[in-house]
């Protein structure tokens, strides 16, 4: 990902303490859903760039990341104080393999983030590949505080085209709140509360899984799968979970 285009900032949103999305006027490649770009600013005489999935979907035309401001991270917190107009550098060209292009159809699709790995899956959900593959979509959503749940307007546009065929379950670890699970996304799965409150049970047989988010997390929950039979999704060897996990 050598090839570099100069972009401006659009628009910058402030979720939370930390918490930011930023759209870019740039001309980027064309993308899957699920692939991620770099983002950089030539800091010290040197080009830092790092990676971020796209939050928009395929054909779009402004370029979206969902990002957290790290304090000592050599690159987000210049980033977050940039403003509309703003310039950087973005690679013209997405990458990873972390989409529905050789995943296999099911019952149901399961997606599982935490934090700023939401992003990913809305690129995924404005998209007709996972309605057409799937029965129903469960999107599980694993945060700190009730102040990192975002992107409401959003949900809630998806909620209106495809109805109860989608299923959003917010899950807070530090604190409770109305219509939002309290724990953990792995603990939730091995005390069962999550797929009751889905109303559907995770099976080699009738579900694909979604990881991405957390490393603790990703490794945790493909323990939990591999001992009901899952198996990781390979391109030349299809499985019943797909990880991305490139930070």
């Amino acid at each position: 990902m050598s090839d570099w285009v100069k972009g401006r900032v659009a628009a910058k949103q402030q979720w939370a303490e930390g918490l930011y999305s930023m759209r870019f006027e740039a001309t980027l490649e064309p993308f899957s859903a699920g692939q991620y770009i770099k983002v950089a600013m030539d800091i010290d005489g040197e080009r830092v760039g790092r990676p971020y999935s796209l939050v928009n979907p395929p054909g779009q035309a402004e370029p979206e990341i969902y990002f957290n401001a790290i304090p000592e991270g050599p690159l987000t917190p210049r980033l977050s104080d940039l403003e509309p107009g703003d310039t950087v550098w973005l690679s013209a060209r997405a990458s990873g393999i972390f989409t529905l292009d050789t995943v296999q159809p099911a019952k149901t699709l399961w997606l599982l983030a935490t934090g700023t790995a939401l992003g990913v899956y809305l690129s995924i959900l404005r998209t007709a590949t996972p309605w057409e593959q799937f029965e129903r979509v469960v999107l599980v959503h694993g945060v700190r505080q009730p102040s990192d749940l975002t992107y409401g307007d959003t949900l809630a546009e998806i909620v209106a085209h495809h109805g109860e065929r989608f299923t959003f379950i917010p899950a807070i670890s530090r604190a409770e709140a109305p219509d939002a699970l309290y724990g953990r996304i792995t603990d939730l799965l091995v005390s069962g509360t999550l797929e009751a409150r889905a109303g559907a049970t995770i099976t080699p047989e009738d579900s694909h899984v979604m990881l991405c988010g957390n490393s603790a997390m990703i490794k945790e929950s493909k323990a939990i799968l591999e001992s009901r039979g899952l198996e990781r999704h390979r391109r030349h060897a299809p499985g019943q979970y797909t990880t991305e996990q490139y930070h």
